[in-house]
């Protein structure tokens, strides 16, 4: 039987692209931890998960101290079983962003390396649904940019070929979120879709006086409005507003999607596939929102997504905002506002080991045997 037998793990840090703030926070450097997979039968697979400033250290000491040594000698064709037993051996940090972030990097990589043994693209073996994606663009419309750059970065989408596009809210004023998306609203008419993202900043109160006076822009959904742990306000406020409320990011297990769902507390699920633990429990809850008749719309991560959003019949977005492209030598393929599922076997990244040598600042390994070479001098 093929089984595991050594485990690599890396940490890159990438600058933002542009500068990126919302209503509670900037993001500094995408923390991103890679974790390669070798087995018995030469085959190999990698995954990543990322943080967004803090926390990148303790994802790595975790995957080395804790879990990396529980996949040597495992079947890696068994993603159910090795996720729970990765989830229970953690149960003391479980459910939490650091071990959901690390059980992610573990999870792709186990897929990548199933699917490239199977030959099939990530979307086909995970579901098939449809090859192409509706794209929005959130490489813009940040809360510190002008009403005039606000304007103009998101004509500019729209002059791309995006669908959509994403704009920041929590100004101090309700005064000021609006006159800035009147003012996108009206540039790039009704016929392109405005999301708005408050990252959690509003109380219930001021959420709903914001819901209220968003409603005459038509936008596709207010996501985050409010704390992720509220259920009950995100369910009050749900039922008092026209805007879709979507909420996601910020979950970190499918049960607590699922209580979302059931109350009736939002109308868009954003299943990042990172913050849940990656690709297995993903798929979980992508179908029981399909089973709630909820659309699927995940947080970024594009370079994944892409090819879960196609896997689903469910998804009705994928979120563009490019993070990763030093480190790889292929990109996600946008064609007429719509993401393309890659064919290539696996998760459709193409890595580029030379770049991630050059750019790595941790590099350990669990596993491989005394004087041996990995594959390729990876």
């Amino acid at each position: 039987m093929t089984h595991i037998e050594t485990v690599e793990i890396r940490q890159v840090d990438l600058q933002p692209k542009v500068r990126r703030t919302d209503a509670i926070q900037s993001f500094v450097v995408q923390e991103t931890v890679l974790v390669t997979i070798r087995c018995s039968d030469g085959s190999e697979g990698t995954g990543y998960t990322y943080t967004i400033g803090t926390g990148g250290s303790s994802i790595v000491a975790l995957l080395h101290d804790h879990l990396a040594p529980q996949l040597i000698g495992r079947n890696p064709a068994e993603y159910e079983a090795i996720w729970r037993h990765l989830f229970y051996h953690t149960h003391a940090t479980a459910v939490g962003a650091i071990t959901s972030l690390a059980l992610a990097a573990i999870d792709t990589a186990l897929w990548d390396r199933n699917t490239r043994v199977a030959g099939l693209p990530l979307w086909i073996a995970a579901g098939g649904a449809k090859p192409r994606v509706r794209t929005y663009t959130t490489e813009g419309g940040w809360l510190h940019l002008s009403e005039s750059e606000l304007v103009e970065q998101t004509l500019q989408a729209q002059e791309s070929g995006f669908r959509g596009a994403k704009l920041k809210v929590g100004r101090p004023h309700l005064s000021e979120d609006v006159r800035r998306l009147v003012a996108v609203r009206e540039a790039v008419g009704e016929g392109f879709e405005l999301m708005v993202d408050a990252n959690q900043g509003f109380t219930l109160s001021e959420a709903l006086r914001r819901a209220h006076a968003f409603e005459p822009l038509h936008l596709g959904w207010l996501e985050e409005p409010l704390p992720a742990e509220n259920i009950a306000a995100h369910r009050q406020l749900s039922a008092a507003t026209a805007v879709p409320v979507a909420v996601g990011e910020s979950i970190y297990h499918p049960a607590q999607f699922a209580e979302y769902m059931k109350a009736d507390a939002c109308s868009i699920v954003q299943a990042d596939v990172a913050r849940v633990g990656g690709i297995t429990p993903w798929l979980k809850i992508a179908h029981f929102a399909e089973a709630m008749n909820i659309a699927i719309c995940p947080h970024f991560l594009m370079e994944l997504h892409v090819s879960l959003c196609a896997a689903v019949p469910n998804s009705e977005w994928v979120e563009y905002i490019p993070q990763i492209d030093t480190l790889t030598g292929s990109r996600v393929k946008i064609e007429q506002g719509y993401a393309v599922a890659p064919d290539a076997p696996g998760l459709g990244i193409d890595w580029d080991w030379a770049a991630i040598r050059a750019s790595q600042h941790v590099h350990k390994s669990i596993g491989m045997p005394a004087g041996r070479v990995a594959a390729g001098g990876r």
